[in-house]
């Protein structure tokens, strides 16, 4: 863990960070989601002059990619849920059933249950497959599971941002407090020193080690959202001149406090922990030694075993006594390095940790709704980002967000069910592998040449100043233009490179040996880990090559052709404001009062573009609050908004248009 905080700190501070005010502040300039600011042209008309705003058409496809990708990681993100729930339901009993290994009607114990948490990992939770071409059938109490959870996620996400953002409040602060009530437990238990030295005890030589660095990249851009498009949605929910440069520094400090504060609760534990599995080899070393004749059968103390041990590894032998059975992993490092990663870490690890404190299956249920808190809250990110990016598209829009909603959580439902047989652990470590890491980089990478290099830095960097009031320094300009992408860049080259040369392998389950072994995949399923990772990429050259050569027009109808209320709680961009609209110099008879609408392309006179009330004062549309039946002209609103502008004491507004 020490050589891994001093890449993830470099990793946040010179790409995550600056990538982070990037989406963050383009979904705020551009007021659209991860779709829309790549394939809308958009105009700010102030009285007569019009400025463009628009990073590039060729670049549509980055939208695309972003959506495809947010898909696949949504796919088995909710499944790592459907474990929570699983365990979380499991933990309301009086006796853990992790705790203890099951038996035969003799007494004897199962031949995999070699250790309880192990076992009910694998076996009972899982029930899985020797190999990822030996899937088996569904089980149901996945599926039930996975069900439960997809049916939470659209109560949250399906009322929009409105109803997840309270969510959001108790997702993110109720880990905090359950971390803290870890941290007073585990700062408690014996070993908890042991295993923060183990935590921050410098291993340079891993520095050298790619793998570190790529983890560490993988780490900030999940921890983040990076190029999922949820910032950039996000970002579209702010109001103009909200302070993005803040929220980012101060989102990115709480994002490094929290890494620390959960590590150091986790190794304090995992010390706990270790600590027992130690005295556990130690005394089964002991009982052999004793059963060979090496030390007496009675009130052996640990530097007799030491002195004992130490001597049998010259005779007679170290290979000898291990064939004994004797283990020579039995020292508190071997101990604190065996830590299992990823699921393992929290599915075998720490309930194995859990099991050993008193009151169990209190710290069981404390734990998992912790992991729920966390799970559901990233998980209503990933896909609000999705749902914002498919209601850009003008046809969605027309569609309630119940109806859209509903129909992509069914889909990722029945999907998902591959994750639900026997192979379901390995599939998933299939997508995490290969969905979302390779995708995510290419992605976040052209994010950052289309921002600072095609629609320019320094204009970027004037937007931030106009919507912030704080212009970028140094530091962003040169990791933005340089930095940056030249360490995603790395990552990705690197990544191809690890692929290319070391063939992928997956942790099969071996049950007779009650272990896991590394199996290379089969070759039809690395043509599936090829084409996701394709479908995550291929939308940037397709649609730069389509509008490069006007081989097809694939413009997609982005709020297109007329005004209309943003009615989906998807979509809550506000085209024009009460500050943009009134001004206290400005007389409330002058005034216009306005609700949430966008504004397209209008023929002169063609009164039918016109699709309902939208703005209501002196020049002459309606408000919603009108009783008059016939609407306005768009000539009668433009005369009277033209008129509106040249008369006297009357300050202009200004309004941002949408252009094709």
């Amino acid at each position: 863990m020490g050589a891994f905080l001093i890449p993830f700190m470099l990793m946040l501070v010179l790409e995550g960070i600056p990538l982070f005010l990037i989406e963050l502040g383009m979904g705020q300039k551009m007021r659209l989601g991860s779709l829309g600011v790549w394939n809308t042209s958009k105009s700010k008309i102030i009285c007569n002059i019009t400025e463009l705003i628009q990073v590039h058409p060729w670049l549509g496809g980055i939208g695309i990619s972003s959506c495809i990708v947010t898909l696949f990681v949504a796919l088995y993100y909710n499944v790592i849920i459907t474990w929570c729930v699983y365990y979380f339901v499991n933990s309301f009993r009086v006796e853990l059933p992790w705790s203890k290994c099951p038996t035969y009607a003799n007494g004897t114990n199962y031949k995999e249950c070699q250790s309880p948490t192990t076992y009910f990992w694998y076996r009972t939770t899982l029930d899985i497959a020797p190999s990822i071409d030996e899937p088996g059938g569904l089980k149901w109490w996945i599926v039930l599971c996975l069900f439960i959870s997809w049916l939470v996620v659209f109560f949250i996400v399906m009322k929009g941002i409105q109803s997840s953002g309270k969510v959001v409040y108790f997702t993110s602060l109720f880990p905090y407090i359950v971390l803290t009530i870890f941290f007073i437990r585990g700062i408690t238990l014996d070993g908890a020193g042991a295993g923060l030295l183990h935590m921050y005890k410098p291993q340079m030589e891993k520095l050298l080690d790619a793998t570190v660095w790529l983890d560490a990249a993988t780490q900030v851009f999940y921890s983040f959202g990076l190029a999922f498009g949820s910032l950039i949605a996000f970002g579209s929910y702010n109001t103009p001149k909200n302070n993005c440069v803040r929220d980012v520094l101060l989102v990115s400090v709480c994002n490094a406090f929290t890494a620390i504060y959960a590590s150091i609760v986790i190794f304090a534990i995992l010390g706990f922990k270790a600590t027992n599995d130690l005295e556990r080899c130690i005394d089964k070393n002991i009982n052999i030694l004793i059963q060979h004749q090496l030390l007496p059968p009675v009130n052996v103390t640990r530097s007799e075993y030491e002195k004992v041990y130490e001597s049998s590894l010259l005779v007679p032998g170290k290979a000898e006594i291990l064939k004994w059975g004797v283990s020579d992993n039995c020292t508190l490092e071997k101990q604190l390095g065996s830590a299992a990663e990823g699921t393992g870490l929290a599915f075998i690890v720490f309930t194995q940790a859990i099991v050993e404190l008193p009151g169990a299956p209190f710290w069981s249920v404390l734990f998992f709704t912790m992991l729920l808190s966390l799970g559901l809250g990233s998980q209503i990110g990933i896909l609000e980002g999705m749902l914002c990016t498919l209601f850009d598209i003008d046809i969605m829009k027309r569609l309630r967000k119940q109806y859209v909603t509903a129909f992509v959580c069914a889909f990722c439902f029945i999907v998902g069910l591959i994750f639900c047989t026997g192979a379901g652990e390995y599939w998933l470590k299939l997508f995490d592998s290969f969905a979302g890491t390779i995708g995510l980089v290419v992605i976040a990478l052209m994010e950052s040449i289309a921002v600072i290099y095609v629609y320019g830095h320094e204009r970027f960097t004037d937007d931030v100043y106009q919507m912030t009031g704080i212009r970028p320094g140094a530091y962003w300009q040169y990791t933005w233009r340089y930095v940056g992408p030249i360490i995603m860049s790395l990552i990705l080259l690197a990544s191809v490179i690890k692929m290319v040369v070391n063939n992928p392998e997956y942790s099969a389950w071996i049950a007779e040996e009650a272990k896991t072994e590394s199996v290379p995949y089969p070759n039809w399923v690395l043509g599936i880990a090829l084409a996701m990772i394709t479908a995550g990429v291929l939308p940037m050259p397709i649609v730069f090559c389509l509008r490069r050569f006007q081989i097809l027009k694939v413009d997609l109808d982005i709020h297109q052709g007329s005004i209309r209320r943003n009615e989906t709680t998807a979509s809550t961009k506000v085209m024009m404001d009460d500050d943009d609209l009134y001004s206290p110099d400005m007389p409330p008879e002058n005034s216009l009062s306005a609700t949430r609408f966008t504004i397209g392309d209008f023929d002169d006179d063609d009164d039918d573009d016109f699709s309902g009330p939208a703005i209501g004062g002196p020049i002459g549309v309606r408000s919603d609050s009108d009783d008059e039946d016939e609407p306005p002209t768009m000539g009668n609103i433009r005369s009277q908004f033209r008129s509106s502008l040249s008369a006297p004491n009357k300050k202009p507004f200004s309004m941002e248009v949408i252009d094709f």
